[in-house]
């Protein structure tokens, strides 16, 4: 194919082998004038905006160029140094996305330092884990209300310092304790450029950048080891993809695209598709810093990428048919407008008739849509977990591509992901350039309807994967083949055209008393797209029979007994017991069921009033379902389910 030769033949000043750092550094120079951050005001007590940078007012952002953001990182990786930091030295970083988690990751990095990262929502046996493990010799915390945390944790840790992104409430009587403006005030008065040059030569690209921990879902968490040329090999890799092409017909990740960051920056996707490759390829980040404020943030930001995990998109979706359905009108106008966007997506060449319904449907539907997120989205990326290829058929007929790709942390974490000229929905795209694939099709008693390629685990070797887990040899023994390969651990099928279609995570893979294998991902999926079906987690493990938890989405479920004049009652707990609502949630089940072999149906079902969240520790910081826990909390309508 010819984007394909065109990714090979690609040649631009953003691929090169180089650390980190000096990728930061060469693109600053190369845009030094463009925008390169936007931060909100209102949300932080930041300390940089007290003497360093003028606060954006409240609810708006300010934009910094790249040569602000240049000047500091510059000075607080001087200041860092000046706190002691070293080469190879591991640092913490402890706190939600925003501006100043970008410039702290870019600044240790440039000082010499190995970041590691924790997740906002940790507990204090998380930070003694996530900073002890590492020996970690300082960190940077949000706020006071973390560095409480870091207190907590401290006696089991061996931290020389500890800096606040934020100004302090009150005084502290520690001599290790900085905010975030100390630090860039201290490099201020002591930065040399002849010195911060030296500091970056003297890392190499095989040099240890980072080290990130597994979520921890199916056991204890790794410290995944990536050094700067895994990451940079995959911002190699995924510009090639991405990135201004001479052949290109459509929209590409340059100078002139712009983001709204809100996933977690301690977890590897955001990383690097929000924060390494954007800042490399000259785009514009704006941080989110609050999840409640996402439609106003990117009405304001207007920006033209995005990069989410499937929950998001199934929110957005939720939101966007919710507003669609205030009337029977409004939601038949709906439903018919997505109906032709889908159709005229899967047809190669529309006719008069066709072309005629989509652009009312655009008029009527589509181009409020699109305003409801700014007006300019070319394109989104989805990862860190299986799309509904349903939903995401929804969303390209609604004139909003969603490209969906694949990885993981020990891959830096991409591995394939759709090209935007040729994107095909239910796979997650072909492999990235100077990436080999393979699959180990050993795994017995796998059976998959539709299948034209090879199934089995997947298999990578490249540049960008990992060399093992920190302080873990067994691990990282068990994570490679004999010969090299690393596993995966997904089961995924290679197809004849050389996209990837992904079938299930091995270990979650449901294995019935039958002997039938099930992978509970895609019957998940089948309710994505569902009003009044919120979560969905399928079971049957070791059972005759799958059958699943149901979390209803009790907004729509109310809105619809409206319409329908049906009294429900107004406690969750007797909802998810209102026959009425089971009938209609059955309803669901048997729509979605309809897809599947028989053996892969889901046979029984419970209506639970708790969603599955982050705060309740049922979904990791990246919207994994913590499978674990989930039948831990439920086992009691489990057992009832099996019981029955």
């Amino acid at each position: 194919m010819e984007w394909r030769d065109a990714e090979q033949e690609y040649t631009d000043p953003v691929i090169e082998r180089t650390t980190l750092s000096r990728m930061f550094e060469d693109s600053a120079e190369r845009y030094a004038n463009r925008p390169a951050q936007q931060y909100k005001g209102g949300v932080y007590r930041r300390s940089l905006t007290e003497t360093v940078l003028p606060a954006a007012p409240d609810g708006e952002f300010r934009t910094l160029s790249y040569a602000t953001m240049r000047d500091i990182v510059h000075n607080l990786a001087a200041g860092f140094r000046d706190l002691g930091v070293t080469a190879d030295d591991r640092i913490g970083i402890f706190a939600d996305t925003r501006m100043e988690w970008a410039q702290s990751d870019f600044a240790l990095l440039a000082a010499g330092a190995v970041v590691t990262t924790v997740y906002r929502s940790s507990s204090v046996s998380q930070v003694q884990y996530l900073l002890g493990d590492p020996e970690a010799t300082g960190v940077v915390v949000e706020n006071e209300d973390l560095l409480e945390r870091v207190f907590e944790a401290e006696d089991d840790l061996d931290l020389e310092f500890i800096v606040v992104m934020d100004s302090l409430s009150r005084e502290y009587e520690r001599d290790d304790l900085h905010t975030l403006a100390d630090v860039y005030d201290r490099g201020s008065s002591m930065f040399d450029p002849d010195e911060y040059e030296s500091w970056l030569d003297a890392r190499d690209p095989d040099d240890l950048a980072t080290l990130i921990y597994t979520s921890g879902t199916t056991g204890r968490p790794k410290g995944v080891r990536l050094t700067h040329w895994n990451f940079r090999s995959n911002v190699n890799q995924s510009y090639r993809r991405f990135g201004p092409r001479p052949d290109k017909d459509v929209p590409a990740i340059d100078e002139n695209a712009s983001t709204v960051s809100f996933l977690p920056l301690a977890h590897v996707f955001e990383r690097m598709a929000g924060h390494f490759l954007m800042f490399a390829a000259g785009a514009t980040v704006a941080y989110a810093e609050s999840p409640d404020t996402l439609r106003e943030d990117f009405q304001s930001v207007r920006p033209t990428t995005g990069t989410s995990v499937p929950r998001v998109y199934e929110r957005i979706y939720d939101a966007i048919r919710s507003q669609a359905e205030e009337n029977d009108t409004k939601r038949k106008i709906f439903e018919w407008a997505t109906s032709v966007g889908v159709e005229y997506h899967e047809t190669d060449s529309p006719g008069v008739g066709l072309r005629a319904k989509k652009i009312l449907a655009d008029k009527l539907v589509f181009d409020k849509v699109k305003q409801g997120l700014g007006g300019n989205v070319e394109f989104l990326i989805s990862g860190g977990g299986s799309l509904s290829a349903e939903l995401c058929a929804l969303y390209h007929g609604m004139g909003l591509p969603i490209l969906e790709g694949y990885g993981l942390t020990e891959t830096s974490p991409v591995i394939s992901v759709n090209p935007p000229e040729e994107p095909k929905i239910g796979t997650i795209g072909p492999p990235l350039l100077n990436q080999d694939v393979t699959v180990d099709t050993s795994m017995v008693g796998m059976e998959f309807d539709d299948v034209a390629g090879d199934v089995g685990e997947l298999l990578v070797k490249g540049p960008n994967v990992t060399d093992g887990y920190w302080n873990m040899p067994e691990a990282t023994e068990e994570a490679f083949t004999e010969d090299g390969w690393f596993r995966t651990g997904d089961i995924v099928e290679i197809r004849p055209d050389g996209y990837i279609a992904f079938r299930e995570r091995a270990k979650e893979l449901l294995v019935l008393s039958t002997g039938k294998n099930v992978a509970p991902g895609p019957i998940e999926d089948a309710f994505a797209a569902s009003d009044i079906v919120e979560q969905c987690m399928v079971m049957g493990d070791g059972r005759k029979f799958v059958s699943a938890l149901i979390v209803p989405n009790e907004p729509e479920v109310r809105s619809r007994a409206k319409r329908e004049d049906v009294s429900l009652p107004d406690d969750t707990h007797e909802l998810c017991r209102n026959e009425t609502v089971r009938e209609w949630i059955e309803a669901e089940v048997e729509t979605a069921n309809q897809r599947f072999e028989s053996y892969e149906r889901i046979k029984q079902f419970r209506v639970v009033p708790v969603e599955f969240t982050e705060e309740n520790d049922l979904l990791t910081p990246t919207m994994k379902k913590k499978r674990r826990n989930i039948l831990d909390r439920f086992a009691d309508d489990i057992e009832a389910i099996y019981a029955d």
